[in-house]
């Protein structure tokens, strides 16, 4: 049906499609250890060799698409629009140069979408998880239009000259964030709100992904450099947004005790029912303080501008993208938004100097000294942990991830080097899912 589509829209344009040929090797390497196999990815490397492969194409005639699964009242999808018309005007293009499909579900309107895009557009981006096997399918019968995909998994598997995974050590922007959060509650406990083991914030996450899991984390891990008393729940609506859920949610974990809450879910039902309950709260992806003046503290994001800068001009110049290009702070995709009014005195100055040793390797946000791993799924009910290994102190040691994405979730890839969770150094979209001490999940 779909082959059968793109046909139609081709016949209608008079084009002819090319169908790509035999896809080429993977880009891993294998290897044998303690008994398991573990694959090492070699995809993701920033000096990555790029070739040309495309006829390259002026300025003046280029065309981009962007597919997004919400419209701009979804933070999430709004950071995707403003970043890539801040690319299209800073590269010199014009606004009718970019066309956005807002509203494309994570189904086969995605492959639709980007197919008849593909007969105008010389790149076609899309912005959801689900949307990312439509769009291997489009790839793979538009073979001289550049497609890029965000926190996608297969691009270092699929091995397409035309289409590439892109994501960001957003992990260290949430930890940033976390510092923020960790800097609020210790003001409040100084000023006698409450006492140093109340200290628990509320996390509204959407789905138990490990994109989620690793933001949760690692704002969780940030919060506790600075107060180690500190606990956290975690809610999911199992939705990437739906205001009531999310608000019902934030509910819940204040009427639970969160001091604080932050969230990684995009509608403005968090911090609206933070707004209204007084609570401080922590957002993503862009800042709340003009809707939230009383309770704003920070909001952590990935600014897509310069992927989008360079996957435009890639496609000029004619030449293919990085499997998996991860963005960071020192880059600029890594992003905090100004501090709002009510962050503690300090904040900035923390802030900057956690930033500076991120940026310059001092400090790792998944450190296992800093945490610990002490329970594990059955393998029947639960399916968490079950990959680590641990040492006398809970503390991790080792790790196979699912780097090489398979139905089954297979642990391919041994993460853990010289006491360091490496996340985003084999791919780009995270994929840091353990379940650490400190962090309990309520659903």
């Amino acid at each position: 049906m779909k082959k059968i589509f793109a046909s139609l829209l081709a016949g209608a344009a008079v084009l002819s499609l090319a169908a790509c040929g035999a896809k080429a090797a993977t880009g891993t390497t294998t290897n044998s250890t303690g008994g398991n196999t573990t694959t090492t990815s070699t995809a993701t490397t920033t000096t990555e060799t790029r070739t040309k492969v495309f006829t390259p194409v002026s300025k003046a005639n280029i065309k981009v698409g962007l597919i997004t699964l919400h419209d701009e009242t979804s933070t999430y999808d709004k950071n995707f629009i403003d970043s890539m018309k801040r690319a299209v005007s800073e590269l010199g293009l014009s606004e009718s140069q970019l066309l956005v499909r807002s509203g494309i579900d994570e189904d086969n309107s995605c492959y639709e979408a980007a197919s008849q895009l593909a007969l105008t557009c010389n790149v076609v981006f899309a912005d959801s998880f689900g949307h990312e096997d439509y769009l291997i399918d489009a790839a793979e019968e538009h073979e001289d239009v550049l497609f890029a995909h965000a926190t996608g998994t297969k691009a270092h598997t699929e091995n397409l000259t035309n289409f590439g995974n892109a994501f960001a050590s957003i992990y260290e922007g949430r930890y940033l964030a976390g510092i923020a959060a960790g800097m609020k509650l210790n003001e409040m406990i100084q000023a006698g709100q409450f006492q140093a083991s109340e200290a628990k914030m509320g996390y509204v996450g959407a789905f138990p992904y490990a994109e989620v899991i690793s933001g949760y984390t690692s704002f969780y891990l940030g919060a506790k450099s600075v107060c180690p008393s500190v606990t956290m729940e975690v809610q999911f609506t199992n939705s990437w947004f739906n205001i009531e859920l999310e608000g019902q949610a934030a509910n819940n974990l204040i009427q639970r005790g969160a001091k604080l809450i932050s969230q990684h879910a995009d509608s403005m039902g968090a911090p609206n029912a933070c707004e209204t309950a007084g609570v401080p709260n922590v957002t993503y992806n862009g800042s709340t303080a003009a809707h939230c003046p009383n309770t704003y503290i920070v909001s952590s994001k990935i600014d897509w501008t310069p992927y989008f800068k360079y996957l435009i001009q890639s496609r000029i110049d004619g030449y293919s993208v990085e499997k998996d290009w991860t963005g960071n702070l020192s880059n600029g995709a890594v992003a905090l938004d100004a501090i709002g009014s009510h962050a503690a005195t300090g904040t900035q100055a923390a802030i900057d100097a956690a930033k500076a040793q991120l940026i310059a390797g001092t400090l790792n946000v998944f450190d296992t000294s800093k945490f610990t791993v002490s329970t594990r799924g059955n393998g029947t009910t639960t399916f968490f942990n079950l990959n680590a290994t641990v040492d006398s102190s809970n503390r991790v040691t080792g790790y196979l991830a699912d780097v090489n994405s398979d139905p089954d979730y297979t642990g391919d890839t041994q993460v853990v080097a010289n006491g360091v969770f490496k996340e985003s150094v084999f791919r780009s979209a995270p994929y840091f899912d353990l379940r650490i001490d400190g962090i309990t999940t309520l659903n």
